[in-house]
């Protein structure tokens, strides 16, 4: 099995910074693409960022500039910078990874189990 723990969420006010973490554990043999995603009240579930075992991102043009995505393959981590934070980036925050687990045939997605952000003053 394979679990996907985050941290790093919290209220800060609008224009500060924080940085989310994404651990992977578990009977992984390879992690493929590893990603972010929100939902805000009221709202669908959307992506954020996303990043291949490559190293190539993709960013939603509401964050595009403002959050990065980087990954630490050697200990199955994604992370999440998110700066000059706004009111409307309030959300829960899950990540996402596509992972070969071992005893498994084929790639699946994962998630992990949410953090919130709350961004107001």
């Amino acid at each position: 099995q394979v679990q996907l723990v985050e941290s790093g969420g919290g209220l800060v006010q609008p224009g500060g910074s924080l940085r989310l973490s994404c651990v992977a554990s578990g009977s992984i043999v390879t992690i493929n693409s590893m990603g972010w995603y929100r939902q805000a009240p009221g709202k669908q579930r959307e992506l954020v960022a996303t990043i291949t075992s490559g190293g190539s991102s993709y960013y939603a043009d509401s964050v595009k500039g403002r959050f990065a995505i980087s990954r630490d393959n050697a200990k199955n981590t994604v992370y999440l910078h998110l700066n000059s934070l706004k009111p409307e980036d309030t959300a829960v925050y899950y990540c996402q990874m596509v992972v070969v687990a071992r005893g498994v045939y084929g790639a699946y997605d994962y998630w992990g189990q949410g953090t919130q952000v709350t961004v107001s003053s």
